[in-house]
């Protein structure tokens, strides 16, 4: 039994149509493929983990708060510095919101370099790349 991995995570979106024409858009630059449309909402799957869409309650707040309790942001992989760049610039002429474009941040550890970005709702999503996983 292997352990220490993530198997899915649902994101809560307000308005289902418009987030997965942005994750349709987004995902595939991330190597995440559209698998299948569960009865709650689409399936984007990577190479060992899958994200899902489903609708937020009418009562939720209008944009994602992360510093609320519950998610902060999603980070996904990157295998280089290149791609971080590559995804960057394309998530730009998606007019994806870029939060921060790509930049070191050695105080999470060394070789660390990341783009943030938002999705419809507000929700921080980051692509990140680490030279090694920390030990």
């Amino acid at each position: 039994m292997a352990g220490g991995a993530i198997h899915h995570i649902d994101l809560t979106v307000r308005d289902l149509a418009r987030s997965t024409a942005f994750y349709d858009r987004v995902l595939p630059l991330l190597d995440f493929r559209r698998i299948d449309d569960a009865p709650e909402g689409p399936i984007w799957a990577g190479l060992s983990v899958e994200v899902g869409l489903q609708v937020a309650r009418a009562s939720s707040s209008t944009s994602h708060d992360r510093y609320a309790p519950g998610l902060h942001h999603l980070a996904f992989t990157a295998p280089s510095r290149e791609s971080v760049d590559e995804v960057h610039a394309k998530l730009a002429a998606l007019d994806v919101p870029i939060l921060d474009p790509p930049a070191d941040y050695p105080e999470y550890c060394e070789g660390y370099y990341a783009v943030f970005f938002s999705d419809p709702d507000g929700l921080k999503l980051e692509y990140a790349f680490t030279p090694r996983w920390p030990a």
